[in-house]
This record gives structure tokens, C-alpha cells and sequence, in this order.
């Protein structure tokens, strides 16, 4: 091998490669550099890393061809460090030789020359954000270094990893190292560029094995191979760079880093690249690896890697960008235009107003734009609770379910008063009729309160996606239509009192879907007949009774049933009615007639008995029996008076007769009540506040005084709307600046090919049997 056969390095003349894409990757890095953190867009990069001391540095500045890092024994790279180098034209083709830096956060256009000056500033500015106790940031410092020796390559150098925590730095330091590289190479946009050395165990590597973990298909790692002229005399890095030992998809590259004796002696890095070329072609270990050698070889590979990667991720990133360019357009138009003039404000302020009455009739109407797939909304809601709620509660109520057949008998009993009525009263058909309608209230008030909810749902639904930025109109809308609600729920609550006061004020047996007394007293005595038959009366086998008796006392129980009803409910003793029995046949030998027939007897009667024992004389046995037949005691009635359990078949009659009645008018009633409840709500309370709620709001909130003050924005509204505004340039900027790319994809590098034919050749590094393995039996593609 002759040095003829290495690559150029870059300070020979460099084959412009990916001319097209880096650039305008590195100017969409800018671009989003404005928004610091806050970007979610991720740009294709190649991050470097490894471990402390691993040669990072020295191998970036190689790339650059110039000293311009941080150095020392300690940690030196305590912020991410985003690295663009751009190629310009040599003074050969028109350009300059001039080599300089700029810093993003210095003012646009300021060039830095001294490379020493840019080492200073990248040691000021880590101490400025990390502070001076060797802490780490991931508060990224970006650098673009401009030179006609460089290749187009985006950089990210990361902290080195370290085990040890040194000096004042936080004992959790390598975890905070992992996180942070982790961080920027798990994304799918990033390539890993691992540098390990090579007087360490390749297998042990900590670049290797953090890539492996965000990349466990080696298909975004390259591996660097550093200090291959240190390593132990006999042995050589051949194996690794071949990829025998952990393989990798992209391969290794393998570089000789300048040592610190080189460092203290200012040697230079092209001093330094050409001592490379001679290292490679003393050793014959390296003959025929061409492609994986050397600095400028590494510089090349990095170039066409991203570039195709760049290419790869280019559809994902437009995507991306257009992706965040239409919500933050449509964050940004849903902050509104400011307008300052009073009649603009004014304007708008009429143009809300009018918006919300027509979003609001529309729901209501089932007219609305945004009308929902998914459930009922609106005017349909409030016919559910009309139909289905409302009408079906009543239709399920029975009349009759809290009245027993003792309450109606109690009533009844309680309409005669003092006499006995030998026919049904009206006054307990009335009195139970009119209990039974006023249940219908409760429930006719709460329908009316469940469409007053309904509606203030309603409300808030209207609310436009404008109003979030005028806090203090939005409140005031809502405060004015809650109070116009309620005004409007109050006459719909009077005209349902009203309804349920006129069908209880006047009970019209006259409808002609009354059931009628005809008609009741036929159906119940129907119901009574199948009642008896259903549970007949069982009698005592051994109950003699002569017949002529039992006729006369079913005559006479008969009679009294049919002349009148019983007193009270209260059946007489049947010792007493035998007493009256006897006093009719007059037998003179019975001792005890004449107290029990002075019950039944007139006033003579009694008198004649009185005189006759009067004029008799007595003995004071006789004399105690007078005094014991003349003094009648009563027992006092219970402060409770309750019917006798026990009734009879007219009081069952009477009683069916009661409950056809009562269930006959109250269905009529509930039919009333059912359409007429509807009918009040939807004209005192729905209706109305579609009529009338644009003219309460012309009326409450569009005055002259009040205009100012309802379309004043909150500040952290203003804030918001202008870092959308800022956002929205950007991506807009963004967009276009991804418009600048050609149509059509370009070879980079003859030899180099992209799309179907990349294929069928691999790129340096990669061409070896996919069956390789490692020692331990297990491979990496």
C-alpha cells in the first residue's frame, strides 16, 4: 500500500458530498433552534459517544482539522454540543480560505476566527449555564464552524460517560450522563457515531453497549475505533474493524488520535493526519483496509451515512412538519385577530352574541353543525324526558296504590256523618279524587326542572372555542342566560301549579270518558260476585237452626241491610236482637225482660215497669236488683274510632265502586296533565328563550360602557398568542426551507447509490457473510 492509495485528507481537495441535504438540515436545526425545548420535531444528527477519555474530542477536532475543544483530565464536555460543519469554496473555486465559527446565541453574522477563542467561549458559556462544580446540562451550546476543509456533518458531542464521581460533582453524575445520551440517540432520526478505545475490551465497551440499548439492531451505529497506535505490541484492532467481533450494520472506522505529548507540543492536526497515513502503511495488519481507516476515511463515511439517512427520514419530517404546522395554525386562529378600534370591538362583541343565539336555536332544533353520532343532544334530549320520563312515570302510577280498602270505607263512612246513607256518597269520591290529582304535581314540577337543566347544558355547549379568550364575556354570557332560564322557569312553574288547581277545583263527572255510576255499580257488583265465589263462606257442620227462625232472622237481617246501612260500621250483639225477639212474645216467667226490653221500649213502657215495682212491696234483695235495673252504665268510646274490620257485601260493594271511579277520572286527569305540562314548559320556558335570548343579550351586555371591559384578554392569553405566532413562523419557515430540496435524489459519491440499487451493495464497512458471529455465537445485522 502506498500512501497514493489512502483517501484525500482534508486539507487536499474534497469532493463536495450531500451538498443538497446537510445543508438544509443544518438550517431547519437553526430554525427550530428558536424554539429551545419546546420543539417536537426531530432533526437527523449523528450523536457522538462514549466513554471519558475515549478520544471524542480528538476525534472531532480531526473532523474539523482544527483545536477548538475543551481539554483536561477531568470531564471537559458538560453540555451537549451541537456541531455543524459547512464547506465552503476554496479561493481555487472563487471562494476563500478563511475558516471561522459562529455562535447561535451571539448576535446573528458574528464570526469568531481565533479556534482558541471559540475553545474559551465554549468553557464560558458551559460555566455561565452548568456552573464551575463539573456539573452537566443537557441546555444544548450550538457551533457552526465554516471552512473549505470539511465536509457537511451534523454533530452532537454528548458528556463523556464516567463511573467515578470527581470533585464537587453529584453522586448520581453517570446516571445523569445515560439519561442525557439516551435522551437524543434513542430517537429514530439520530445516528450513533461509539467511539471506544483500542487498548480496552471491545466487548466491555460503555459506547457499545449504551448504543445497543437504543439501537439493538446496529442499524444506526457506526464504531470508532481510536488509539490503534497505542495498543499492546503484538496485537492488532483488524478483527474489529472487519466486524468479527461485535458486528455492526454501518461498520467501524479506525483512527490515531494525537497524543498529549502531541498536544503540549502544538503539533497540528494535518501533521497529525499525515502521521496517521504513515502509521497505516507500517502496519501490515491494516493492508486492505482502506475503506476503514483514517480520518478522512471516517469524515467521508459520516457524510454519506447522514446524507442517505437524511434522505431516508425526509418523507417522516415533512410529515412532522406539516403535522404541527396545522395545529398550531389552528391554535393560533382559535386565539382570534386583535382589534383595537371601538367599533371593531364592538363588532365582534354583536357578531358573538349573534353566533351563540344561532348555535343555540340550532341545537335546540337539531340543526346544529357538530350535531353528535354518539348519544342524544339538544331538542332530542328534551323530548326523551317529555316521553320517556315524564309520560311513562305517570302511565306506570296506580291511583289506588296508597288508598286500602279500610281508607275508602273509613271515608265514605265519615261522608254520611250522624245517618246512615242508603246510597254512595259523592264527598269521599271527591275528596279521594282530588288527594290523587295532587300527586301530579311533584313530578310535573321536576319535568320542568329537568328541561331548565337541559337547557343550561345547552348553554354551555354554545360556548365558541372564541370565547375562551374573553374570560370576562364568557362569564357574563353565562350569568345572563342562567337568570333569563330561570325567569322563564318560574311562569312555567305557575302554569303547571294552575293546571293541576283547575282539573282539582272542578272534578267533571260529566266527561264523556267517565265511567259513569251505572256503569261502576255493574262492574262491581261483578267483581264482589267473583270475589264470594272465588273465597266462599264455610258454616259449622254441627249449627242447627230451625228453619223458621233461620228465616225470620235472615228476613230480618236483610231488611236492616236494605233500609239501612249499620251505624259506624259496628254489628249488633245478637243477644240483643234475641231479647227484642222475646219481648215481642212476651214470656212472664222470664226474670230478666224488663232491663233488656227497656233498650228497645218506648218511654211508657218503661214507666209502667217503674210503677209496678214501686207499688209492690220489697224486700232489700229486691230493692238492690230495682236499684241495679234502673242504673245503666256506658263505656267510653276510644279516642280512635276505627271501622270494624269485618264489612259487608254492599260496603264491598261500595268500596269496588270507589275504585273504578277514582282510577276512571284519574286516568282522564293524567292525560290532561300529560299533554298540557309539555305544552306549558315548551311555551313559558323553551320557546321562549329561543325568541327572546338574542334581544336579553342586546339588552344586558352590548353597551357602549360595557364593551371594553367583556373583550379584555387575559395577559397570559397575549403570551400565549405570541409564541403560537412565533411557532407558527418557524414551522412555517421550515416548510418552505424543505421545499429547496430536489425533487429527485441525487448520487452523492460515484460509486455511492441510493434507492432499489442500494441494495445490491453495501456500504464500506458492511460487506461480510450474514453469518457472522462473535466468539460467543451471537451476531449483530
Amino acid at each position: 500500500m502506498s500512501v497514493d492509495d489512502l483517501p484525500p485528507s482534508p486539507a487536499s481537495a474534497v469532493t463536495p458530498l450531500g451538498s443538497s441535504v446537510i445543508p438544509i438540515v443544518n438550517k431547519l436545526q437553526d430554525i427550530f433552534a428558536q424554539l429551545g425545548s419546546q420543539s417536537s420535531i426531530k432533526l437527523p444528527q449523528v450523536a457522538v459517544v462514549g466513554s471519558q477519555s475515549s478520544g471524542k474530542s480528538s476525534v472531532l477536532e480531526a473532523l474539523v482539522g482544527r483545536d477548538f475543544l475543551p481539554r483536561g483530565n477531568d470531564i471537559c464536555t458538560r453540555r451537549p454540543l451541537l456541531l455543524q460543519l459547512v464547506q465552503t469554496k476554496p479561493r481555487s473555486e472563487g471562494g476563500s480560505d478563511e475558516e471561522w465559527g459562529e455562535f447561535l446565541h451571539h448576535e446573528v453574522g458574528k464570526r469568531i476566527y481565533d479556534f482558541s477563542e471559540i475553545r474559551r467561549e465554549i468553557e464560558a458559556e458551559t460555566n455561565r449555564v452548568s456552573g464551575v462544580n463539573k456539573d452537566v446540562t443537557d441546555n444544548p451550546i450550538r457551533l457552526k464552524i465554516y471552512s473549505p476543509n470539511v465536509l457537511d456533518i451534523s454533530l452532537v458531542d454528548l458528556p463523556g460517560i464516567t463511573k467515578v464521581p470527581v470533585g464537587d460533582q453529584p453522586t448520581d453524575i453517570e446516571a445523569r450522563i445515560r439519561t442525557m445520551i439516551l435522551s437524543y440517540i434513542k430517537e429514530s432520526s439520530c445516528l450513533i457515531l461509539a467511539v471506544t478505545p483500542a487498548n480496552s475490551d471491545l466487548a466491555n465497551s460503555d459506547a457499545l453497549q449504551i448504543a445497543g440499548n437504543a439501537d439493538p439492531d446496529g442499524h444506526r451505529t457506526i464504531g470508532v475505533i481510536t488509539k490503534l497506535d497505542i495498543m499492546d505490541r503484538g496485537t492488532d484492532a483488524r478483527n474489529h474493524l472487519l466486524g468479527k467481533t461485535i458486528p455492526l450494520r454501518l461498520g467501524y472506522v479506525g483512527v490515531v488520535n494525537r497524543s498529549q505529548e502531541d498536544i503540549l507540543m502544538n503539533r497540528s492536526i494535518k501533521d497529525a493526519l499525515i502521521a496517521e497515513e504513515k502509521f497505516f502503511l507500517s502496519r501490515p495488519a491494516y493492508s486492505g483496509l482502506t475503506d476503514r481507516l483514517g480520518v478522512p476515511q471516517l469524515a467521508k463515511k459520516l457524510n454519506q451515512i447522514l446524507v442517505q439517512h437524511i434522505r431516508t427520514m425526509l418523507p417522516t419530517l415533512k410529515s412532522r412538519i406539516n403535522t404541527a404546522l396545522f395545529a398550531t395554525a389552528k391554535e393560533y386562529e382559535s386565539y382570534g385577530a386583535i382589534r383595537e378600534s371601538r367599533g371593531g370591538q364592538g363588532a365582534l362583541l354583536l357578531s358573538f352574541l349573534t353566533k351563540y343565539c344561532e348555535a343555540y336555536s340550532s341545537t335546540l332544533e337539531g340543526k346544529s353543525k357538530e350535531m353528535s353520532t354518539s348519544e342524544l343532544s339538544g331538542g332530542a334530549r328534551i323530548l326523551y324526558i317529555f316521553q320517556s320520563v315524564f309520560v311513562k312515570s305517570l302511565e306506570e302510577v296506580d291511583p289506588c296504590e296508597d288508598l286500602t280498602d279500610e281508607d275508602i270505607r273509613t271515608a265514605i263512612q265519615n261522608a254520611t256523618g250522624p245517618r246512615s246513607a242508603l246510597f254512595v256518597p259523592d264527598v269521599p269520591f271527591e275528596v279521594l279524587v282530588r288527594r290523587q290529582i295532587s300527586r301530579l304535581l311533584d313530578p310535573s314540577l321536576q319535568c320542568a326542572r329537568f328541561i331548565y337543566d337541559e337547557l343550561i347544558k345547552i348553554s354551555h355547549q354554545c360556548m365558541m372555542t372564541e370565547l375562551q379568550r374573553f374570560p370576562v364575556l364568557q362569564k357574563r354570557m353565562d350569568e345572563v342566560i342562567g337568570n333569563f332560564l330561570r325567569e322563564g322557569l318560574e311562569p312555567s312553574q305557575a302554569m303547571i301549579r294552575d293546571i293541576i288547581d283547575m282539573e282539582m277545583d272542578y272534578i267533571n263527572t260529566s266527561h264523556p270518558n267517565f265511567i259513569g255510576g251505572t256503569k261502576a255499580v255493574e262492574l262491581a257488583m261483578q267483581q264482589v260476585k267473583s270475589s264470594r265465589i272465588s273465597h266462599p263462606v264455610t258454616r259449622p257442620k254441627d249449627t242447627t237452626v230451625e228453619p223458621e227462625k233461620a228465616a225470620s232472622s235472615a228476613s230480618q237481617i236483610k231488611t236492616r241491610s236494605f233500609l239501612g246501612r249499620q251505624a259506624n260500621g259496628i254489628i249488633a250483639d245478637q243477644g240483643v236482637l234475641a231479647a227484642a225477639d222475646a219481648e215481642k212474645s212476651g214470656p212472664a216467667g222470664n226474670t230478666t225482660w224488663s232491663g233488656f226490653s227497656s233498650i228497645f221500649r218506648g218511654s211508657d213502657g218503661q214507666a209502667a215497669a217503674k210503677n209496678n215495682l214501686l207499688n209492690k212491696p220489697l224486700s232489700e234483695a229486691a230493692q238492690n236488683e230495682y236499684q241495679n235495673l234502673s242504673t245503666i252504665y256506658l263505656k267510653e268510646p276510644p279516642t280512635v274510632l276505627r271501622s270494624s274490620e269485618n264489612h259487608s257485601e254492599q260496603e264491598s260493594v261500595e268500596i269496588q265502586i270507589t275504585k273504578l271511579l277514582l282510577k276512571s277520572y284519574y286516568d282522564i286527569v293524567r292525560k290532561n296533565v300529560e299533554d298540557l305540562v309539555p305544552k306549558a314548559i315548551m311555551h313559558f320556558l323553551v320557546n321562549y328563550s329561543k325568541r327572546e335570548l338574542h334581544n336579553v343579550f342586546i339588552e344586558k351586555l352590548y353597551r357602549e360602557n360595557l364593551i371594553e371591559e367583556l373583550l379584555k384578554e387575559p395577559d397570559e392569553l397575549a403570551i400565549k398568542r405570541k409564541r403560537t405566532q412565533e411557532t407558527l413562523r418557524i414551522l412555517q419557515q421550515a416548510n418552505r426551507t424543505l421545499d429547496e430540496l430536489p425533487l429527485e435524489a441525487e448520487s452523492v459519491e460515484r460509486g455511492y447509490r441510493i434507492g432499489s440499487e442500494a441494495k445490491h451493495e453495501e456500504l464500506p464497512g458492511t460487506r461480510r457473510s450474514r453469518t457472522e458471529t462473535n466468539g460467543n455465537g451471537n451476531g449483530r445485522f
